[in-house]
């Protein structure tokens, strides 16, 4: 499988009266008056926002009335409402790319069929530097399979996995826990953990379940005896497979409008299921490692009959998954943002615990808007991971800031910036980095730069950039472990960008085209760059003025509440018997 594809698409009919094109390689082109052009050059970047969304939901609303009861698992969770986000993202590739091809002019001059190479991929990925998720998309061929093209590769989707319940050993020694916490990514564990701790202080059991595959983001050795940590076999996210479709076959007679482009929707369904037959772990399991991992989640609640189960996410499909099981058994669900939101970045803007727990006064506005039960109440009370920044050893921090840029330069600079990076696509990082070190190169104030990989990140994302002082900071410390240390930190959308708001550490925003940020800007806590100008200003500005301006109490409690806090409020409200 490949991330980009290596074709191109050419005119092939014999007169404009019946057009029709051909997708071959790219390498086979020759010199010719047809008109063509390699797959990669297409794209829709000045397609309107909105009307990508509007084809989405269009073609979800689609999918949800012919074949939301295709699949359910034994507890009656339907395949699409538990896959949501990567089906949608399947279909915003699917949107995108049609919206490009219309907006070629050769095509949207002489639409018509494409034809392909019978055995070609129908699905592909995307790059991305992050260490475990997979960006799936649908690859050209797959897009003219979606339109009527022959595909041998298009074979029905075959279910031949095994679903296997929960074995005895696999449930933890301790019988009952007053809270269940479901993690499986490094900043799950940092946001729950502080709260299970609290709930510990009421003499209560907790158990965290440790449902990551990635051994750098399973959950820290804990020590209290009132908190057991229990991992998920990995075999149960090895399974491969999905639902079949033998029963529905593709419909050629039903199609749903994108532009002017009739995508036939039983070929979408065919599509989604191959997309479910894959697995990437925990982030994305296949449809039989879902099934799976819900036989366990009930063995491990019926053994431990909690009151509550706890998440920092409920929207990807493990998440959807656990609270319709907790839903399923009586089990209160409490969820805790871990992450900053960014409106329109959201693949499924929906949230379906009982209770949710948001960091700021602008999450609320948002929450209410996606929260997806008439019974569901939303609480402002901050991030507990946020509540052991006023411990943070500053002084302890710029010497390891200090230690590694002094191993790449010798001595190293007066001022340093922290850049919170996050698994973008490495095209994307090279942009943001461009503009960045620009920046450094040319302020006032001997600045270094500190390069901080997002936990998920591959560490080798980042190469050396020769000539100029920049370190890459361990994963193990990130940006969370070193942004106290520094003169300021830079961010797209990290939820590190807040965290230096809270210290008064001064927040570059990059504000880039394309690129969406955390507001921060707006709510006057961040400087806004739009270019290497930007930052060679606000770089400017901060090493002449001799004093940091901390940012108003008001600013802050809109964007994050802060009072240390958090956590002991959070447990109470997960122990509470009327809620």
């Amino acid at each position: 499988m490949t991330t980009v594809d290596d074709l191109a698409l050419i005119f092939t009919a014999q007169s404009s009266a019946t057009p029709g094109w051909s997708l071959v390689r790219a390498t086979d082109l020759t010199p010719s008056a047809k008109p063509h052009i390699r797959v990669e050059e297409l794209h829709a970047d000045g397609a309107d926002p909105g009307e990508i969304k509007r084809h989405v939901e269009h073609v979800m609303s689609a999918l949800g009335s012919s074949a939301s009861e295709l699949a359910t698992t034994p507890g009656g969770a339907s395949w699409l409402h538990v896959h949501q986000v990567p089906v949608r993202r399947l279909v915003s590739q699917v949107v995108r790319k049609l919206l490009a091809l219309s907006a070629w002019p050769p095509f949207a001059i002489a639409p018509g069929p494409i034809t392909v190479t019978p055995e070609q991929q129908l699905i592909g990925e995307r790059d991305s530097s992050s260490q475990e998720y997979r960006s799936y998309t649908v690859t050209w061929p797959g897009i003219a399979y979606l339109l009527g093209a022959e595909v041998t590769a298009a074979s029905t989707p075959s279910s031949s996995c095994s679903f296997t319940g929960v074995d005895t050993h696999e449930v933890p020694i301790s019988s009952t826990a007053a809270v269940v916490a479901l993690s499986w990514s490094s900043r799950h564990a940092g946001t729950l953990l502080p709260v299970l701790s609290e709930v510990s202080r009421h003499e209560q059991r907790s158990l965290l379940l440790d449902l990551a595959t990635d051994p750098a983001q399973r959950c820290p050795k804990v020590e209290n005896p009132l908190i057991t940590v229990h991992r998920i076999p990995r075999t149960r996210f090895l399974a491969l497979g999905g639902f079949s479709t033998a029963t529905r076959q593709p419909d050629d007679s039903r199609s749903v409008l994108i532009g002017e482009h009739p995508v036939l929707v039983g070929r979408l369904i065919n599509l989604a299921a191959r997309l479910l037959e894959r697995s990437a772990g925990c982030t994305q399991p296949s449809w039989c490692a879902t099934v799976n991992a819900e036989a366990w989640l009930d063995g491990i609640l019926a053994a431990t009959r909690p009151a509550t189960m706890l998440l920092s996410n409920d929207t990807s499909p493990l998440g959807a998954l656990a609270v319709h099981v907790a839903d399923r058994l009586g089990v209160r669900t409490v969820y805790v943002q871990h992450g900053a939101w960014i409106p329109g970045s959201v693949a499924w803007p929906a949230l379906h615990c009982r209770h949710i727990v948001v960091m700021g006064e602008r999450d609320a506005d948002l929450a209410a808007g996606w929260v997806r039960r008439g019974d569901a109440e939303i609480h402002v009370l901050g991030q507990p991971r946020f509540d052991a920044l006023a411990s943070a050893d500053r002084p302890r921090q710029r010497r390891y800031l200090e230690n590694l840029l002094a191993l790449e330069g010798g001595r190293p600079p007066e001022r340093i910036a922290v850049w919170a990076c996050q698994p973008f696509s490495r095209s994307r990082l090279r942009a943001q980095a461009e503009i960045l070190l620009e920046g450094i190169r040319e302020a006032e104030g001997n600045w270094g730069l500190v390069i901080a990989p997002h936990p998920a990140q591959d560490p080798h994302a980042f190469e050396a950039f020769p000539g100029l002082r920049a370190a890459v900071a361990d994963p193990e410390v990130g940006a969370r472990g070193c942004l106290a240390g520094s003169d300021t930190v830079v961010t797209v959308s990290s939820t590190c960008g807040i965290e230096a708001m809270l210290l008064d550490v001064p927040v570059l925003e990059l504000h880039l085209p394309g690129e969406q940020t955390l507001g921060l800007a707006e709510h006057q806590v961040a400087h806004a760059c739009m270019d290497a100008a930007d930052v060679v200003e606000a770089l400017s500005h901060l090493a002449t003025s001799p004093h940091r301006t901390p940012a108003p109490d008001r600013a802050k409690n809109a964007v994050c509440r802060w009072d240390g806090a958090t956590a002991a409020t959070v447990a109470k409200l997960a122990l509470s018997p009327s809620s």
